[in-house]
């Protein structure tokens, strides 16, 4: 008995074909090849097993006891071979391989969890490593091929120059939130009024001091320099720093409603700056299956 012929797919197809039609020349037809072709298939085979496998009757061919038994196991391993060959032409269209990605803020906001959950269940092959930073070192770090995306606020409907492609997501507000107490100093000012008061900085990474480097600061079109009185580089004690009465600072319109209603901290209510949330990474990338994943992903979180 050889076990390479027992397993020789053709046979068995020749077994199982004769089997189905109970003859040779229907079964030929059928797998497109010669009855000579197809009957020394069903010899190789009962010579392998050591078999009778069929008998003739006045109809054709009928299968023997012995035959009965092995049909539904060579139907199963035809039916294996196909399962086979289905999995290796799905490892072919897999999009597999890793994913370095920045993240900003809290990750509510940038709805980082149900992002990750879309992008594992459409591609369980790709590995995330998620990195913790400001948006503007998120750039960076994309340009320099140190993230392969991430996380950026960017100003409205300004496109990011090469070598970054650019997703936006969605455009939120950002609002200048004042200590509680602070109403009659802020509320009807502008830039200019506001300029005058203690302002808590940022470092030049964050998109606050982006933003704000549009309407104060030297280099802003109305040269207003403000007070900078505190230079801060993570929202928390940004807010505890507010909360405490030390100066202004620019908060998402979303933390500046909650705080004011929880806490009595104040809005001011003639400013404010709109800001997007994009996702970037490199523009020579555009068309890599990862990234192209990951970007379907954000699409449809935020669609």
């Amino acid at each position: 008995m050889s076990p390479s012929l027992m397993t020789d797919p053709q046979s068995l197809r020749a077994f199982v074909m004769v089997a189905r039609e109970g003859s040779v020349s229907r079964a030929a037809a059928r797998l497109h090849l010669s009855q000579p072709a197809v009957s020394l298939q069903l010899k190789a085979l009962a010579q392998a097993t050591g078999l009778s496998l069929f008998s003739r009757s006045p109809r054709g061919l009928v299968l023997t006891a012995d035959g009965a038994a092995l049909l539904p196991q060579a139907e199963r391993a035809l039916g294996a071979l196909v399962d086979f060959a289905q999995a290796a032409q799905r490892l072919h269209t897999t999009v597999r391989g890793s994913l370095r990605i920045g993240t900003i803020l809290d990750p509510e906001f940038t709805r980082l969890g149900a992002f990750l959950r879309h992008l594992v269940e459409a591609a369980p092959q790709v590995r995330t490593e998620l990195r913790q930073a400001m948006s503007g070192d998120v750039w960076d770090a994309v340009q320099r091929n140190a993230l392969d995306g991430g996380f950026y606020l960017a100003e409205p409907d300004q496109p990011p120059p090469e070598p970054l492609a650019q997703l936006t997501l969605t455009r939120f507000t950002y609002r200048v939130l004042a200590p509680a107490g602070w109403g009659p100093q802020v509320q009807g000012r502008g830039w200019r009024g506001l300029a005058a008061l203690p302002w808590l900085a940022t470092p030049p990474a964050s998109a606050h001091h982006r933003l704000l480097a549009r309407v104060l600061g030297a280099g802003s079109p109305a040269g207003l320099e403000p007070r900078w009185v505190a230079l801060v580089d993570q929202e928390s004690s940004m807010l505890d720093l507010v909360r405490s009465g030390v100066g202004l600072s620019l908060v998402r319109d979303s933390i500046a409603m909650r705080e004011s209603q929880a806490r009595g901290l104040v809005i001011a209510d003639a400013v404010s700056l709109d800001c997007d949330l994009a996702f970037v990474y490199p523009a020579a990338r555009r068309d890599d299956p990862v990234l192209a994943c990951a970007c379907a992903a954000l699409a449809a979180v935020w669609a």
